[in-house]
């Protein structure tokens, strides 16, 4: 996801969105752990897509 789809989003849709990243991005580590995936670099981008979420729901609870 892009900034400007991030920004776009009620604080509701972050949430859910952020909860389904992590999901994600724990999925994702435990199959890598037991097999190598073939794109390792999908680990990078869920894990800092998550962070963006997470980011922008602190800077809207902080306004």
């Amino acid at each position: 996801m892009k900034n400007k789809e991030i920004k776009e989003l009620s604080v509701e849709e972050l949430t859910a969105k952020l909860a389904e990243f992590k999901k994600q991005h724990a999925d994702l580590k435990m199959a890598h752990f037991v097999t190598p995936l073939e794109n390792p670099l999908q680990i990078r981008k869920v894990r800092r897509t998550a962070a963006r979420l997470a980011t922008e729901l602190t800077k809207r609870e902080n306004q």
